[in-house]
C-alpha cells in the first residue's frame, strides 16, 4: 500500500504540472506521514545529507566549465577546425555540423548548450549553403543529444552516486557509443547527401585545416586532460571537476580572451542557478529514493521481476520502453534519479554490468531530448532557428530512427560500452 500511495502521490503531482523537485519531496513526505515510522526530522535530515555525497561534488564544478567554455568563440573555432576537416565531403557542412557537435559535447556536458552554440552558428550557415531549414534543424537538435552521453556528462555523474558505480569507468564507456552515434549520424547525412545532391564546401588547404586545429587545440585539450587525469591516477573524476573548471576559466579568459575578469561574475552567477537548480531536485530525489528503500520497494520489484524469470534480453526491452516512455514527459535528471534506484538491483541479479545500464538510460534519455511534449532539445531549437515547436519535432522525428538503431545496438552488444573500460582497467 506504501508503494503503491508513494507512486500515485507522484505521478498525480506531476500530471498536475507540479515541477519535479517538489513532487518528488512531497510524495515523499506523504509517504512517510502515513505509513512509515520515519519522522519528518529524519526526512529533513535525509534531504541535507543528501547534497553532501562526495562525487555530487563534480557537478556544479563540470556546469561551470561548460559555462565557461559556452561564453564566447570556443564552438565557432570548433565548427571552424570540423569544416576544414570534413567540409569538402558532399554533404559536407552538414557533416561539420554533426562534428562541432560532438567537439562541444566532449567539452560542455550540456545536450541544450551544444544547441545553441552550435546551431546559432550552423543552422544559418547550411541555409546559405542550400539546405533546407528543416533539415538543418533537425539535425542539429539529434545531434546536439550527444551532450549528455560523450564525457563529461552530468547526467552520468548522477547515475554514477545514485547507484555508487564509478564516475571514471561511466566516463570511458560513454566514449565509444558517442563516437558510434556521430558516425552513424554521418553515415546517414553521407547517404541523404548523395540522395539530394547537396552541396559541398572548397577543399580546405593544410595551411587552414593546421590553423583551425591549433585553434580549436586548447577547447579540445579539456576532454584529454579530464580522461587522462583520471585514468593515469593523477586524480578522481571529483576533483578532474574542479581542474576542468579552472581550466576553462584559464582558456577563456587569457588563452582565448573571449571574456574579461568583468564578465566572471556574470559566469559564476549563470552556473549557480543551474547547479542550484539541479542540486534542489537531486536533493528531493535522493529523499524518494530513501523513502523507496526504507519501504523496501526495490527489492519488492526486483523479487517480481526475478520471479518472472526473464532473460536480460527481454528485461532490457522492457526497461528501455518504459525510459522511453518517462522521458518523453521529464528531463533526463529526474528520469535517472527516479529509476535507477528500482532498476539497478533489478539488472544487477539477472547479470546485466551497472555501467553498460548506466550507457542504456543515457542513451534512452538522449532520446528523450528530443521527443514530445517535454523534449527540451525541440524548444531550445525552435528558438534558435526561429521556426515553431510542430514544425521542429516534425523535422527532428525521422533522424529518430538513427538514434533508436543505436540505442538497440548498444543495448543487446555490451561491448560496445564495456570494451573500453575494461581495457583501460
Amino acid at each position: 500500500m506504501s508503494a503503491l500511495t508513494l507512486l500515485l502521490v507522484l505521478f498525480a503531482c506531476l500530471a498536475l504540472g507540479v515541477p519535479v523537485a517538489v513532487a518528488l519531496g512531497l510524495s515523499s513526505i506523504v509517504t512517510v506521514l502515513l505509513f512509515a515510522d520515519q519522522s519528518l526530522a529524519a526526512l529533513a535530515q535525509r534531504f541535507f545529507s543528501a547534497m553532501q555525497v562526495y562525487p555530487l561534488l563534480a557537478v556544479p564544478f563540470f556546469i561551470l566549465a561548460g559555462t565557461f567554455m559556452t561564453t564566447g568563440g570556443v564552438a565557432a573555432r570548433m565548427i571552424a577546425f570540423a569544416n576544414a576537416l570534413v567540409g569538402h565531403f558532399r554533404g559536407g557542412l552538414a557533416m561539420a555540423a554533426l562534428l562541432a557537435c560532438a567537439f562541444f559535447a566532449a567539452v560542455s556536458g550540456s545536450s541544450p548548450a551544444t544547441v545553441v552554440a552550435v546551431g546559432s552558428i550552423m543552422i544559418a550557415g547550411m541555409q546559405r549553403s542550400g539546405y533546407s531549414k528543416p533539415f538543418a534543424a533537425g539535425l542539429i537538435c539529434n545531434a546536439g543529444t550527444l551532450g549528455i552521453l560523450i564525457p563529461p556528462s552530468i547526467v552520468l555523474v548522477v547515475y554514477g552516486a545514485v547507484t555508487e558505480t564509478s564516475i571514471a569507468e561511466l566516463f570511458i564507456a560513454g566514449v565509444l557509443p558517442g563516437l558510434l552515434l556521430t558516425a552513424v549520424l554521418m553515415i546517414t547525412v553521407a547517404v541523404i547527401a548523395r540522395r539530394q545532391n547537396l552541396p559541398r564546401q572548397p577543399r580546405a588547404d593544410l595551411t587552414t585545416l593546421l590553423r583551425t586545429g591549433r585553434e580549436a587545440f586548447w577547447g579540445l585539450l579539456l576532454v584529454v586532460i579530464i580522461l587522462g587525469g583520471i585514468y593515469l591516477g593523477i586524480f578522481t573524476p571529483t576533483e578532474a571537476a574542479a581542474v576542468a573548471a579552472v581550466y576553462a576559466f584559464l582558456v577563456a579568459a587569457f588563452v582565448y580572451r573571449d571574456i574579461g575578469l568583468g564578465d566572471v561574475p556574470r559566469v559564476l552567477t549563470e552556473s549557480a542557478k543551474v547547479t542550484a537548480m539541479l542540486m534542489f531536485i537531486i536533493a528531493n530525489a535522493y529523499l524518494f529514493g530513501f523513502v523507496l528503500t526504507t519501504e523496501q520497494i526495490p527489492q519488492m520489484a526486483s523479487d517480481w521481476i526475478t520471479g518472472l524469470g526473464l532473460p536480460p534480453w527481454a528485461f532490457l526491452i522492457a526497461v528501455n520502453l518504459l525510459l522511453l516512455a518517462a522521458g518523453n514527459f521529464m528531463e533526463p535528471t529526474s528520469v535517472i534519479l527516479i529509476l535507477a534506484p528500482i532498476l539497478f538491483p533489478i539488472a544487477t541479479e539477472i547479470g546485466i554490468h551497472p555501467v553498460h545500464l548506466g550507457i542504456i538510460m543515457t542513451v534512452n534519455m538522449e532520446i528523450g531530448l528530443i521527443t514530445p511534449p517535454v523534449g527540451l532539445n525541440l524548444f531550445v531549437t525552435a528558438g534558435v532557428a526561429e521556426m515553431r515547436a510542430s514544425d521542429v519535432v516534425r523535422a527532428a522525428l525521422p533522424w529518430l530512427m538513427v538514434l533508436l538503431s543505436v540505442l538497440i545496438v548498444i543495448s543487446y552488444v555490451p561491448a560496445v560500452s564495456l570494451w573500453l573500460p575494461g581495457s583501460l582497467r
